[in-house]
């Protein structure tokens, strides 16, 4: 049986605005000798690969960083980003449907990606989803009502 999270995904115009009330500042990130500015609100999600960060934009765009999934997890906004398993951090923006089964619990995000939450963090990270939606509730009152997870 499959969730849905959100009616539709949510305009880039929405997104940033969103982004302006959650405090999501842009990232620095070591890249080949120097530093860039990415902002944080277009990360879909981050991918752990040994000692690198994979990072997974909205325009499908990737950047590899030679930081760990733990160092960035610290940098990220904890009320936006969560960690579903082990090996991905995802943005709660993006999120679009959660797939649960009786072996394993998965979400799919707007660019296609489907990411495995693991069974230790699965309740855990329904919670922070329910948390989360009541958030985007709470800031936006007078807007269309979010479908809440049974």
């Amino acid at each position: 049986m499959k969730q849905q999270v959100s009616p539709k995904p949510l305009t880039t115009a929405h997104v940033e605005q969103l982004a302006q009330q959650f405090d999501m500042p842009d990232l620095t990130l070591p890249f080949w000798g120097y530093r860039k500015k990415m902002p944080m609100h277009r990360i879909v999600r981050l991918e752990g690969e040994g000692n690198y960060t994979l990072f997974h934009f909205v325009d499908g765009s990737q950047l590899m960083v030679s930081l760990t999934l733990k160092k960035m997890e610290s940098r990220l906004s904890s009320k936006v980003f969560v960690r579903p398993h082990k090996k991905n951090i995802i943005n709660l923006l993006y999120l679009q449907d959660i797939h649960p089964d009786r072996q394993q619990l998965t979400v799919s995000l707007v660019n296609g990606d489907r990411v495995e939450v693991s069974r230790r963090k699965a309740s855990r990270f329904i919670k922070q989803v329910r948390g989360f939606q009541q958030e985007l509730l709470a800031l936006h009152e007078d807007a269309e009502p979010v479908p809440m997870l049974a």
